[in-house]
C-alpha cells in the first residue's frame, strides 16, 4: 500500500508539474523580483553543495539573473529537511531545491514529513559516477581485489564511509557486498566531503564517493581510486595525480566487483504548487546554465555524465529509479511497509 501511495503521489506531482500548459507569452513574462533561495539537501562541501554553488556562480557570472541568489544548506534528516522545507513553502516561486535521488528515495525508507506530492520536478542537469576510494598509506589497500580480500579475511571489520544512511552510498555498499560476497561496516556522514576526510585521515579503510568529493584528496596523495562503477572506463585521459588519469581507473567489473552503471543524478525541484510560469522560467534558465563555461568546466572536472532531462523524460527517469530502488530496498529490508 505504501508503494502504491508513493507512486500515485509521484504521478500526481509530475502531472501537475508538466501536464499543465500556458501560452509561451504568459510563461515568458514571469521573472523573480526578489532574492531566490537555492536550498541544498546536504551540508557545505558535499557534492550537492558544490553542484548548487556552481549553478549560482554560472547564473551570476553570465548575468542570467538580476536578483540575489542565496545558497541555504539543509542537511538534516539525511537531506529530508530540505524537501520538508518545500512542503512548508508549497507556493513559493522564490525557492529552488537542489539534491540527488534523495528527493524520491528518502520516503521509501524513512518516515519523513514530506512526500513526492509536495515536490514539483524541474530537471536533472548531470549525473555523477561513483568510485571506490581508499588511502593506501593507512589501509594497505592498493587495488579493488585487495579490498575484497581484506574484507573476506575480516567480515564486518573493514569500515567504509559514505554520505547519509540508506541513500545512494549505503545502497551501493550493499550491492558491493552481494557482488563480492563480503560483509562491510558502513559508517554514514552528513556529506561526501566528510566521508572523504575519514578515508584521508585513515579512520576508515574506504569509501564510495563521487569524483568531485574526493578529487582534492587524490591530488594531495591522501586517497586513491580503486575502480569506477560504470560499464565502461571513463573517457577523460587528463592526468590527475600519480601519473594516473580518469581513463586509467578500471571499472569495478574489470576489478572483480560486478556492479556497474550506478549513477547519482543532480536534480532540481520546486514546491508542488509553485506557479507554472515560474517553473517554466527556471527550467529555461537552468538549461542555459548547462551551456555556460562554468558548468561545462564543472562537469568535465568531475567526469560527469552530461545529459539534461526535463519534462516527460525526467518523469520517466524518476519512475524507473523509484522502481529500481524499491527492489533494492526490499532486498535490504529497508522498504517502509506503511504509507505516509
Amino acid at each position: 500500500m505504501k508503494n502504491q501511495v508513493f507512486r500515485a503521489g509521484l504521478l500526481t506531482a509530475t502531472a501537475l508539474a508538466f501536464g499543465l500548459t500556458a501560452s509561451g507569452a504568459a510563461l515568458a513574462e514571469w521573472k523573480p523580483d526578489r532574492p531566490v533561495e537555492l536550498v541544498v539537501s546536504a551540508g557545505p562541501g558535499g557534492g550537492s553543495d558544490i553542484f548548487t554553488r556552481v549553478v549560482q556562480a554560472a547564473l551570476t557570472k553570465n548575468s542570467l539573473v538580476s536578483t540575489p541568489l542565496l545558497v541555504v544548506n539543509k542537511p538534516g534528516g539525511s537531506g529530508s529537511e530540505a524537501f520538508a522545507y518545500a512542503e512548508d513553502n508549497p507556493d513559493s516561486p522564490y525557492k529552488l531545491y537542489f539534491g540527488t535521488q534523495d528527493a524520491y528515495v528518502l520516503p521509501l525508507t524513512t518516515k519523513v514529513t514530506y512526500s513526492m506530492k509536495d515536490l514539483k520536478p524541474l530537471m536533472t542537469m548531470a549525473s555523477d559516477v561513483f568510485i571506490l576510494w581508499t588511502n593506501p598509506k593507512a589501509s594497505g589497500i592498493n587495488t579493488a581485489q585487495e579490498f575484497v580480500e581484506k574484507a573476506k579475511a575480516a567480515p564486518g571489520k573493514v569500515r567504509i564511509s559514505g554520505a547519509k544512511a540508506k541513500d545512494a552510498d549505503e545502497t551501493l555498499v550493499t550491492l558491493i557486498e552481494r557482488a563480492a560476497g563480503i560483509d562491510l561496516a558502513y559508517i554514514p556522514y552528513k556529506s561526501g566531503s566528510e566521508a572523504a576526510i575519514q578515508v584521508a585521515g585513515g579512520h576508515v579503510e574506504a569509501n564510495t564517493n563521487n569524483p568531485s568529493e574526493s578529487l582534492e584528496q587524490w591530488k594531495a596523495g591522501n586517497q586513491k581510486p580503486l575502480c569506477v562503477f560504470t560499464s565502461e572506463r571513463l573517457a577523460d585521459k587528463t592526468v590527475v595525480a600519480d601519473g594516473v588519469s580518469w581513463a586509467d581507473i578500471p571499472t569495478c567489473v574489470e576489478a572483480g566487483i560486478n556492479v556497474k552503471d550506478f549513477l547519482q543524478p543532480r536534480t532540481v525541484w520546486m514546491g508542488a504548487n509553485a506557479p507554472a510560469e515560474a517553473a517554466a522560467y527556471y527550467t529555461d534558465l537552468l538549461k542555459k546554465v548547462a551551456d555556460t563555461p562554468e558548468f561545462k568546466d564543472y562537469s568535465t572536472r568531475n567526469v560527469q555524465i552530461n545529459k539534461v532531462l526535463v519534462g516527460d523524460e525526467f518523469n520517466a527517469y524518476v519512475a524507473e529509479q523509484v522502481k529500481n530502488y524499491e527492489k533494492i530496498y526490499k532486498d535490504n529490508g529497508w522498504l517502509l511497509s506503511s504509507g505516509q
